[in-house]
């Protein structure tokens, strides 16, 4: 989990994130819609669609667009079509990339995404070939700074979260994926915003990377995490925070 929380922290410390947060409402209106589709717009009886909820609840997604994209779902309002897909393959170094997608045209998208992989050092894969090497959890990376570890313990294992350790400057609290909007919402009403938060896929091992590698899997990653049709991605990189600070720097 280390190289995934190092990620994170490090990305949020790029002011170019709150730029981006307009594509985050994008993807989360995506799954929302998704989810009402699926299963209905009613938040009690559709689990899928309450976690996608808190997800945008903790993005500080606005009220009106949570509803439209609601309404999409139940057909209410009109709206656009997506398939959910699994894409997988391969970074530099052998690196394993697993990867949500949600789009609504599946040729662009992954013409889009063979072709960032290829221009830097990786290659897609066949469905399965690293889905094995992860799990999925909830996972909120906080700022340690004015906070209380005894405090901020007791807010998120009464929530429902099953792990908190302290990961150099952030604490790392961890969670069954169906948890995810509790501790979200005691966090939230502790006055806690968490830095980084979501549902990954955790790896269970790591590759270490350096040099050239390493630098073409931060671009990549910053590529993919930037790519609108792609709701999470994940990989089990370890890559040294002053390197991935000095690429996303520059």
């Amino acid at each position: 989990m280390s190289g995934h929380s190092k990620w994170a922290t490090t990305k949020h410390r790029k002011a170019a994130v709150d730029a981006k947060r307009g594509k985050v409402f994008t993807r989360l209106g995506k799954e929302i819609t998704v989810a009402a589709r699926m299963g209905g717009g009613d938040i009690e009886m559709n689990p899928r669609l309450r976690l996608a909820v808190g997800r945008a609840r903790a993005a500080n997604m606005p009220g009106d667009n949570i509803k439209r994209a609601v309404q999409k779902g139940t057909g209410e309002l009109p709206g656009v079509q997506y398939e959910e897909i699994i894409y997988e393959g391969y970074g530099p170094g052998g690196v394993a990339i697993y990867m949500e997608i949600t789009t609504d045209n599946r040729n662009r998208t992954v013409s889009e995404i063979r072709h960032a992989l290829s221009k830097h050092g990786g290659n897609m894969g066949e469905n399965g070939c690293v889905a094995w090497m992860f799990h999925k959890k909830g996972t909120f990376s906080i700022t340690a700074e004015g906070v209380v570890e005894d405090d901020l313990m007791e807010i998120v294992l009464g929530a429902g979260a099953e792990d908190m350790e302290l990961i150099d400057d952030h604490y790392q609290v961890t969670c069954e994926p169906g948890d995810f909007a509790a501790v979200a919402e005691a966090l939230a009403a502790a006055g806690i915003e968490p830095a980084d938060q979501g549902v990954h896929n955790i790896p269970e091992n790591e590759v270490s990377l350096e040099g050239k590698d390493a630098e073409k899997m931060i671009k990549l990653m910053d590529i993919l995490e930037d790519h609108e049709d792609i709701e999470s991605v994940s990989a089990n990189f370890d890559i040294a925070d002053d390197i991935i600070e000095q690429v996303l720097g520059g």
